[in-house]
């Protein structure tokens, strides 16, 4: 005799492949909720632009790259659309262009609880959702200065990383109890005991009797990074060069035919980032969230090179007024960062320790915890 199948709750993850880290967020928790609960919760992953948005929108995160190459447009855009009245502009004319994209992402996915990882899912879900819905909970993926659209006060519960965004959420007409501080998820790898630092390098092909440099710009390889290399390289410096160029195949192919005066080693897009973050001694990088919180677990500190204005604005604020890295947004400021850290190392450990005391490597966990238990599901 068979006994009768349960029913799985289901939990409905809303992200977009558009920087700010939310496919990563986005897959730390779930990866966190199967570890905890095994097959126990019934998890599905939406993108929302490409798997629902109308025509061109589904081509958004393909454009988000090239958006983001000019990001004094993108700037001044975020600053017309932010704030509590100037984004009911932005979503009222856009509601009837994307109505039925909504309706069908809700009926298509019935869920027990729906997260969202992206400011642009809120507005458009949560106005299909009127009346009795699933709960509704939203994950912040920016530190410091999201957008209103995060701070939805239609949500049962919003997420954020820092106790700033906290403020914000405040401030854009959250209540207290509908907010928690938690820390951004980052995926389980990161979180893991490093190893001894020069068995990493001997692993990696890295040489260990020099200071090792990693130089990254995110999943797509933004920002002034070729520009960096070459000043760093120029400076001939005592150091060891490692370069992620992500999926940016061109500036891999470029730098790979330069000619080198600095022991330099060059990776595109690499699935063993954790171990590279522990190898490493300095970090150069843009200030993306995902990466300053990955830093902060390795206790890697970090030299900001450039910024997305905006979300990413308070990012750059966040590690240097913590003493977790320095902002130095030209290449030539990179160099005499770097020759700051390197003649006077005691400020690059303090810096280490800062980053030690702003990790929260538990964050996916909890905010795992606290969806099984909008589900009635226990560990």
């Amino acid at each position: 005799m068979s006994l009768p199948r349960v029913n799985r709750p289901r939990i409905l993850f809303l992200y977009s492949d558009t920087g700010g880290g939310h496919r990563s967020a986005a897959e730390a928790v779930l990866e966190a909720l199967h570890r905890i609960y095994g097959d126990r919760i019934q998890t599905t992953m939406v993108d929302i632009f490409k798997d629902y948005a109308p025509r061109p929108l589904n081509r958004m995160p393909e454009w988000y790259p090239i958006m983001v190459r000019v990001p004094q447009a993108w700037g001044l855009g975020y600053r017309l659309s932010d704030g509590r009245y100037r984004s009911r502009l932005l979503t009222e004319p856009t509601w009837l262009y994307v109505r039925r994209n909504a309706q069908a992402l809700v009926e298509q996915n019935p869920a027990d609880l729906i997260v969202s990882f992206h400011p642009l899912a809120n507005s458009p879900a949560l106005r299909v959702l009127k009346g009795a819905h699933p709960p509704y909970v939203t994950v912040v993926t920016d530190l410091v200065t999201g957008h209103t659209l995060w701070f939805d006060p239609r949500v049962d519960l919003c997420i954020v990383p820092t106790e700033l965004a906290y403020l914000r959420a405040i401030e854009a007409g959250m209540k207290p109890e509908q907010l928690q501080v938690i820390g951004l998820p980052v995926a389980e790898r990161f979180c893991q005991p490093p190893g001894e630092k020069d068995a990493l390098r001997q692993r990696l092909g890295w040489r260990s009797d020099l200071l090792i440099v990693l130089l990254m710009g995110g999943g797509e390889g933004m920002g002034p990074m070729e520009k960096i290399a070459y000043a760093v390289d120029a400076a001939q410096l005592p150091i060891g060069l490692v370069i992620v160029t992500g999926r940016n195949a061109k500036l891999e192919e470029r730098l790979k035919a330069y000619k080198w005066r600095t022991p330099t080693w060059i990776y595109g897009f690499v699935r063993e980032m954790p171990e590279f973050m522990h190898a490493a001694d300095i970090l150069l990088t843009k200030a993306g969230p995902s990466t300053i919180c990955e830093a902060f677990i390795a206790g890697l500190p970090m030299i900001l090179y450039s910024r997305l204005p905006g979300q990413e604005d308070g990012n750059v604020h966040y590690v240097t007024s913590h003493g977790a890295g320095i902002w130095s947004p030209r290449a030539e400021r990179v160099v005499v960062a770097l020759k700051e850290w390197i003649e006077q190392p005691q400020k690059r450990r303090q810096a280490a320790e800062a980053c030690r005391r702003l990790a929260r490597p538990q964050a996916a966990q909890q905010i795992a915890q606290i969806l099984a238990a909008k589900i009635g599901v226990e560990s």
